[in-house]
C-alpha cells in the first residue's frame, strides 16, 4: 500500500518530526529522503533553492531535475528525477580521498572538509552517480558589462551577492575567495547547517508538490520510514552496491 497523505500539511509533520530526532541522541539519527517521482513537477524549485541557500557558483549543482522524454509521439509526457547526493551507505568516493577529507558523518550523510580536500578530483570520477561538482572559481557575474549606472555589472550589487560567504557545514567561511571552498569537491550534505538550526533543507521547504520528504530512517512514527516501505520504492543503481539512502517512490 502507498503512503497515505497526511491530513495536515507534510512540511508542517516533518517538522515536528525533525525537532523530535534532534532531541534524540546524535547517534541515533539517521537523515534520509525519499522523493516521490508521481509528485515531481520538474519545476526545478528544489535546485534553484539549493543553489540560492549554498551559494553556489557556475557548474556548481547539489541538485540537479534530470528530464526524460517517454512515450510515442503523439502519446509523450516528460519525467523528472531530481538527484541529490545519494549519502551512500558504502560510498565510493569515501575510499578514494587520498587525504581523508571526504567522509560519512554519524547521522548517515557523506561530507567534506573543505580545509582539508586538495581538489584532485578522484571522488568525483568514483562517484556513480555524478553527484560531486569541483569549483573552479566562477562567478555568474564574469562575463557581465560594467558600467555606471548598471543594476547587474561586476562591481555591482549582484557581484556583492556572489561574493558572499556559504554557509555550509555551519562554518565562518570568508568571503568567496582564498579560505573558501574555491578548488575543492562539493556535494549536497542535507543543508546540515539548517538541521543544526531545527530546519529542513531547503529543497524540502522549496518543492511545491512535496514530492521530497526528509526525516529519521531510525524512527518508525516518522512519514519518511512510511514511505521507505511503499511497495512503489527504489533506489539508483542499488547494483553498483553503494546502498543509497535517497529512495524514490516510482
Amino acid at each position: 500500500m502507498s503512503p497515505s497523505l497526511p491530513s495536515e500539511d507534510l512540511l508542517v509533520r516533518m517538522h515536528r518530526e525533525l525537532a523530535r530526532a534532534l532531541a534524540k541522541d546524535p547517534d541515533k539519527v539517521k537523515w534520509v529522503m525519499v522523493i516521490d517521482l508521481a509528485r515531481c513537477i520538474g519545476c526545478h524549485a528544489c535546485a534553484v533553492a539549493c543553489v540560492s541557500e549554498n551559494k553556489l557558483p557556475p557548474g556548481v549543482v547539489y541538485r540537479p531535475v534530470m528530464e526524460e522524454e517517454i512515450g510515442v509521439y503523439p502519446n509523450v509526457r516528460r519525467r523528472f528525477l531530481p538527484r541529490p547526493c545519494m549519502q551512500c551507505e558504502n560510498p565510493p568516493c569515501v575510499a578514494v580521498c587520498p587525504v581523508t577529507a571526504t567522509w560519512k558523518n554519524k547521522q548517515g550523510v557523506t561530507v567534506i572538509d573543505y580545509d582539508r580536500c586538495i581538489g584532485c578530483r578522484y571522488c568525483l570520477t568514483a562517484c556513480p552517480y555524478g553527484a560531486r561538482c569541483s569549483d573552479f572559481a566562477g562567478f555568474y557575474t564574469n562575463a557581465t558589462a560594467e558600467a555606471d549606472g548598471l543594476l547587474l555589472g561586476r562591481k555591482a550589487a549582484a557581484k556583492g551577492y556572489e561574493d558572499a560567504a556559504t554557509p555550509e557545514y555551519g562554518k565562518a567561511w570568508p568571503p568567496r575567495g582564498h579560505g573558501s571552498p574555491i578548488g575543492n569537491a562539493r556535494k549536497c550534505h542535507f543543508c546540515q547547517h539548517r538541521l543544526a538550526v531545527g530546519q529542513l533543507p531547503s529543497c524540502v521547504t522549496s518543492c511545491i508538490g512535496r514530492a521530497t520528504v526528509f526525516g529519521d530512517a531510525n524512527d518508525p512514527a516518522s512519514y519518511v520510514r512510511e514511505c521507505m516501505g511503499s511497495p512503489r520504492v527504489f533506489r539508483l543503481k542499488e547494483e553498483q552496491g553503494t546502498q543509497p539512502n535517497v529512495y524514490y517512490l516510482a
